[in-house]
Order: C-alpha cells, then structure tokens, then sequence
C-alpha cells in the first residue's frame, strides 16, 4: 500500500461480499473480468481453492468471504474477478479476487475513514486496514497483508493455542 497524508483521498475500486461493500486501492488493480473457467486445487484450502487462466498465466483465485466468515455462495450474472497486483514476499503476483459485484473507482476522503475497533466486529479486526462511512453506510478496506499472511483463516477457522498444547 502506498503512504497517504492525512488529507489526499484513497482512489479505490469498490464490491461487494455477500452484501457488504469492500474496497481495494485502484492502483492495485489490474482488471476486471467476467467468470473464468476454474480449475480446483486438491487439498487446497477454501480461500484459494481454485487458479484461473488469464493471459496466458496460471494465477490463484482467492475468496475474500472465506477470510470474513461469509457464506459462499454460488456466482451470478454480477459476479466478477478482480485481478489485483500484489507484493507477496518481495515479488509482484498476480492474484483473482472474486467479487459478487463491482461497482466503481471512486475516491474515498481520508477525513471519513477510520481504523476498525478492536472489538464489537463480526469479522477479525486486523484484517481490516480501515473503515469509510459514505451516505450511511460502511465501507471495508480489507487488510490484504494480514489476510494473505493468515492465508483467509478467520477466527472460527483458528485453533486456539492452548488446544494445541493439549
């Protein structure tokens, strides 16, 4: 993610998740496709349970509902692919987000954005970079570093460590 100051706006392309909208950094984008065939990945888990072919690349197609405890559903005539370039572990990868809708590039004022609590969430906190309030409602800006780090493994998906211990 690129430094903002206080005062510049976040260009960001926002979706929605099982009703819920989220938002990416523009600048991170690098297409928006309709569906793809998928090819499954045995023993692979939910999260990037699949890859796509796109441009001739075989890239991983990871679903964002997993990390959020959302129920997956199947796709729809809005349903899309958001192919991201991201930095993971020092290289650019090419990565296929799925998205039950795409709405627009907009641009989000720093002056409405806040960082999640860190309580009173359905969701874990630290996968959210910040929160943006816009004509009532609330958009989430994941946190792609903490999510992919934790490989979309929400809290119910976590083993406490003291049941490791046992």
């Amino acid at each position: 993610m690129t430094a903002e100051t206080p005062t510049e706006a976040i260009e960001a392309l926002t979706f929605d998740l099982r009703g819920e909208t989220f938002a990416l950094e523009a600048g991170l984008v690098r297409e928006v496709l309709d569906l793809l065939p998928e090819t499954g990945v045995p023993g692979a888990p939910p999260f990037v349970g699949a890859v796509i072919n796109f441009r001739g690349r075989v890239i991983p197609l990871v679903d964002l509902r997993v990390a959020f405890d959302m129920e997956v559903a199947e796709p729809t005539i809005d349903s899309r692919i958001v192919v991201i370039e991201y930095d993971l572990d020092g290289e650019a990868t090419l990565i296929g987000l799925r998205a039950d809708k795409v709405h627009e590039v907009t641009a989000i004022d720093r002056a409405v954005t806040e960082e999640a609590p860190r309580v009173g969430l359905k969701w874990r906190s630290d996968f959210i970079r910040l929160l943006a309030r816009r004509a009532g409602d609330v958009i989430v800006i994941p946190d792609l570093d903490q999510i992919f780090a934790a490989r979309g493994q929400s809290t119910a998906n976590v083993t406490p460590i003291n049941a490791l211990q046992s």
